[in-house]
């Protein structure tokens, strides 16, 4: 098993978790209102005219005037026209540093030129899609397979929550149980019924709009970091049915944001084994980007199913899939492979495993590999981290900075810290609207970062990649200087 990970030292998480707590009982701190306005007019009202323009323009034939929810950004979205490495360009000719790596997938930073090569050629030569089998199928399939020892066999898909939905369904055929558990304030798509519990613990239904409460029946959530939480769960679902599976986001709900213990992945695993629940590790963003053998090579934990996405299409379309081991594999294969008659998994999906998808992930996944990136980008989040935590304590200020790898977290106003109690029932309206109120000041930092040349991932998250050296990591330090030396206490 390949042994080169992104993170160096994994964070003290009940350390991190101390300092966030402090965080959210502080009033907050933000840009200065004054700066902010100046950044408004000089940067976005006269650098940005040209996005400021067309995203009026969209506006009127798109929600909200973008297609994705990563592009929402205060006071406007900006349209970028050009990736390379680890810099965006917008189309007022403007520059950037690339931190949100397009939510996560491009570890070799944007629009590397050993895939973009190989993809041109197949578009010579094949084109994007035929619906028919593609030699790159096989090919992705088995390095995905020979790179994850949990994996036996591979199913491309077209995102991460197709995957999570397929994984779902072989995991209820092959336990016989109905129940899925989950971890409070972790992101497994957007499917009705994993869109219990997402974002912040305890959330329940408050942060999935449109979906009835009926088909999220049967999902529950336990609170991160909390085993005695999951088996009491585990425990009352074995009078309702049993627990098909347990999905678990390995370095923590949201990408990390709130930090698990080294060990607690472990602990999930032992109570999945002891009551008869498949465990399902949502890889999606650690899935080579922790390392080859993803989070799991890391904790040294076996899922029996793995769920993949952003970089398992290279950046491109089409990302997204589940692999495990072949006696849980086999539900989707059934009728198809000659193998002993049982129901299939109801899984679909005319545009997954293109050969545009699949030939990108393919040469992607080669070439993490072969540059050893995982553990380069890693090394470029531990200078990033390590120089942030230095201006936080140059200004004084309460921000907490860590991360895991190339995964890091930069948070100033802990907006995903929160969690609901339900037995005080009187405190839900006041934690959805702080959260609120927290989030508005989350963005008006991601505009100061925007105006600064940083892009970022909703103004909390920055991924670092392999295209990035020491030089420009201290340069973006100079900037987050700038940025944190106009931050003052707003108050609550």
């Amino acid at each position: 098993m390949d042994t080169r990970f992104a993170i160096t030292n994994y964070p003290d998480a009940a350390a991190v978790t101390k300092k966030l707590d402090n965080l959210i009982a502080q009033p907050i701190y933000s840009i200065k209102p004054d700066v902010l306005q100046k950044y408004e007019d000089e940067y976005y009202g006269k650098k940005c005219a040209k996005s400021k323009s067309m995203i009026e323009e969209a506006k009127q034939i798109i929600p909200g005037g973008v297609q994705h929810n990563l592009a929402f950004n205060y006071p406007f979205p900006l349209v970028f026209t050009k990736a390379e490495g680890a810099t965006l360009y917008d189309i007022d000719g403007n520059e950037y540093y690339d931190f949100l790596q397009a939510g996560g997938p491009t570890v070799l930073g944007s629009n590397p030129p050993e895939v973009r090569e190989q993809v041109i050629d197949l578009l010579n030569t094949c084109g994007p899609s035929t619906g028919l089998f593609h030699e790159f199928e096989y090919k992705l399939a088995k390095k995905v397979a020979d790179s994850v020892p949990t994996v036996d066999m591979f199913r491309m898909l077209g995102s991460g929550t197709e995957a999570c939905m397929c994984a779902i369904r072989i995991a209820r055929l092959a336990t016989k149980k109905k129940n899925v558990v989950k971890m409070g304030g972790a992101y497994h798509g957007w499917s009705d019924q994993l869109g219990w519990g997402i974002r912040v613990p305890g959330s329940k239904w408050t942060q999935a709009h449109g979906v009835p409460m009926r088909l999220m029946r049967d999902t529950q959530e336990f609170f991160p970091n909390d085993l005695d939480s999951l088996e009491r769960t585990l425990r009352m679902n074995q009078l309702r049915g049993g627990t098909a599976c347990v999905f678990i986001e390995p370095v923590g709900p949201e990408s990390g944001t709130r930090p698990l213990d080294i060990d607690f992945n472990k602990g999930v695993e032992r109570l999945c084994r002891k009551y008869g629940a498949l465990l399902i590790f949502d890889e999606v963003v650690t899935g080579f980007r922790i390392g080859m053998a993803g989070a799991q090579g890391y904790f040294g934990v076996e899922p029996d199913l793995t769920i993949f996405g952003k970089a398992i299409a290279g950046g491109y379309p089409g990302a997204g899939g589940v692999g495990g081991k072949r006696e849980y594999m086999k539900y989707l294969g059934s009728g198809l492979d000659g193998s002993q008659k049982i129901h299939k998994a109801f899984c679909g999906g005319t545009m997954a495993a293109t050969p545009i998808s699949c030939c990108a992930g393919y040469f992607m996944l080669e070439e993490i590999d072969r540059q050893n990136a995982c553990q380069r980008a890693g090394q470029m989040g531990d200078r990033l981290v390590n120089g942030l935590n230095v201006i936080i304590d140059k200004y004084n200020l309460p921000f907490v900075a860590f991360n895991q790898g190339s995964i890091c977290h930069m948070e100033t106003v802990g907006t995903m810290h929160f969690s609901i109690d339900w037995s005080k029932l009187w405190t839900v309206p006041s934690v959805l609207k702080e959260t609120d109120i927290r989030k508005k000041e989350m963005q008006h930092m991601g505009a100061a970062y925007m105006a600064e040349g940083l892009v970022t991932l909703a103004g909390s998250r920055l991924y670092t990649s392999a295209a990035y050296n020491e030089e420009m990591i201290d340069d973006v330090l100079g900037r987050f200087d700038k940025i944190f030396s106009n931050v003052v206490c707003i108050g609550k």
